[in-house]
């Protein structure tokens, strides 16, 4: 990782070249300028995300203290706050171009991870947790990998299964038919050779529509075909299987989505955009320096 003033000077380049030559679109607004634009907004919030800072507010005092050299011209939490909701759009086009510059496996996985948004305790009834239209609520759900109960959303990703880039994703109810999902995080891209799934995939119908269209899904041994398997064959599907995990990893747990601070959707989607953009940033720049999985 850069030096800290490196890696706010890197990103901002990065951002605002991609702003001018509008690769990143940003729809004008009413009014005059802000004296802060929009690409040292989208930077802050690009860096927060790398460098694992769990408070947005916490960060943004943080840069006006000791950062203010750089950004001279921050303006107030609140504004701040709103000003980076607005900007939602922008990190998933950066996420976009920046994907684009390497090619897709032909080996790619997909999978869902818990998006709590409150305990489970706390939650006395309905509440203004919804998405667009309404369509999306926050309810109840299983994480199968803690082995509890949330409430929330869950968070579907597709990924290359070399690069751990990530290719598409989506938040979706916190109990959906993660094939559905599958299917729809698919249309985006050409075809990949093979799926590597979870067991939630499994399902003849989901596994003949991949077929048709030149995909076979690959799912892991049922516990009777693991114990015919020799040990060096389980030893590589678990490296392989554990590649998805460690992508959640590092979205969830290091880039500090799982403590979100959201109060809305709006801001669980636009802290999950900036959290995904951050972290394609980071691993096409691995790609790029290393020229081989990571």
């Amino acid at each position: 990782m850069l030096p800290t003033e490196d890696l706010f000077v890197y990103v901002y380049v990065l951002v605002d070249d991609s702003v001018s030559s509008r690769a990143i679109a940003i729809p004008a607004r009413p009014g005059p300028a802000p004296a802060c634009s929009d690409a040292e907004l989208v930077t802050i919030a690009l860096v927060r995300h790398l460098l694992g800072r769990r408070s947005e507010a916490g960060f943004l005092a943080e840069v006006a203290r000791d950062w203010a050299h750089l950004f001279p011209t921050m303006p107030h939490q609140s504004e701040a706050n709103r000003r980076i909701r607005w900007l939602w759009g922008a990190f998933e086009q950066l996420r976009a171009m920046l994907a684009s510059r390497l090619p897709e496996d032909d080996c790619q996985q997909i999978d869902t991870t818990a998006l709590p948004v409150k305990h489970t305790s706390r939650v006395p009834g309905a509440d203004g947790w919804t998405g667009p239209g309404n369509d999306l609520a926050a309810r109840f759900g299983r994480d199968a990998a803690h082995a509890e109960w949330f409430y929330g959303f869950r968070l579907a990703v597709k990924t290359d299964l070399g690069s751990r880039i990530v290719r598409a994703w989506s938040i979706v109810a916190a109990a959906v038919n993660e094939r559905e999902v599958a299917g729809d995080l698919l249309q985006t891209g050409p075809a990949p050779r093979d799926l590597l799934c979870d067991k939630g995939f499994a399902g003849k119908a989901f596994a003949a529509a991949q077929a048709a269209r030149g995909t076979a899904v690959l799912l892991p041994p049922a516990r009777d075909q693991r114990a015919a398997m020799p040990a060096i064959l389980l030893k590589v599907i678990a490296r392989w299987r554990n590649r998805i995990e460690a992508s959640f990893g590092e979205i969830t747990d290091q880039m500090g989505l799982t403590r979100h601070g959201a109060h809305t959707f709006w801001g669980l989607l636009t802290r999950t955009a900036a959290t995904i953009a951050a972290h394609t940033l980071l691993r096409t720049c691995l790609a790029s320096s290393v020229g081989q999985p990571t």
